[in-house]
């Protein structure tokens, strides 16, 4: 038999590598992360959309795309108008975030088809024919007595009292700017009942502010476990997108990334 030249051998041992390469590479898995970038943010009553300042920057440094819809706190009907609005703007998958109040309006609107995702922060879940008011009512809140209302129906805090219940833990220059800046709001949209509520069609994810004196933190449990969320608390106040923006944005990352099938 004659011996195999050098050159022959190089080859074959180069095939053979590379043969035992293929047969080791690791099987593509069976399900992926798709990570949806449109991030629509819903702010409650009382406030507008700067109130999301500090979850934007973040999000949007980490390369999301990010817009705040500016509802005009008129009517619950045309809060919900006013975030459809903004979703139809939006070029492909959502996560839909509301606060507060925000959180009826995101229940609403959400049954968009755009909207893969819903993310409660410390925000109001409500059923069908259910309202904010029914809510409240469930858990009443003596800190709530802080809100009035002026002759025509429309609500605010209590400027002396917004830190307090509102703000606790961000900075007093901010909070005495925040109590200043309020929106008047109709408090007509607290007893709107909704006709369908989207937590029971999409993935849910929700935030829960352990010291909450807005929206009390055992309805927010409530709420959450009935929407059969995934839900994390924190130690904060109803305004822990300003006070701890990370842990919002944090629980936006996780709701962004939905599981999809890949084909092996």
């Amino acid at each position: 038999m004659k011996p195999i030249p050098a050159l022959a051998v190089a080859i074959l041992s180069a095939t053979t590598m590379v043969a035992s390469a293929v047969t080791a590479a690791p099987a593509v898995p069976a399900h992926a992360d798709t990570v949806i970038k449109n991030v629509v943010l819903v702010h409650g009553a009382t406030v507008d959309g700067s109130y999301w300042e500090q979850v934007y920057r973040e999000l949007s440094q980490k390369g999301y795309h990010v817009t705040i819809a500016q509802h005009p706190l008129t009517s619950f009907g045309a809060d919900v108008a006013a975030t459809q609005r903004v979703l139809s703007l939006q070029d492909g998958p959502v996560v839909l975030v509301g606060h507060s109040y925000g959180g009826a309006v995101i229940t609403a609107a959400g049954s968009d088809e755009k909207v893969k995702a819903l993310v409660y922060v410390a925000a109001h879940a409500p059923d069908a024919e259910e309202s904010v008011a029914d809510l409240n009512g469930k858990y009443p809140m003596e800190s709530l007595k802080a809100v009035q209302a002026t002759p025509d129906g429309y609500i605010y805090v209590d400027r002396s009292k917004w830190r307090e219940v509102i703000g606790a833990d961000t900075p007093k220059s901010y909070s005495d700017f925040a109590a200043a800046n309020q929106v008047l709001t109709n408090g007509e949209a607290f007893g709107a009942k909704l006709q369908t509520a989207a937590w029971h069609l999409k993935p849910t994810y929700a935030l829960v502010t352990t010291d909450d004196k807005t929206v009390s933190p055992d309805l927010q449990r409530f709420m959450y476990e009935r929407a059969k969320a995934q839900t994390v608390e924190v130690k904060a106040s109803h305004s822990v997108l300003v006070s701890q923006p990370k842990a919002v944005v944090d629980l936006i990352v996780t709701a962004s990334k939905l599981r999809s099938s890949v084909a092996p």
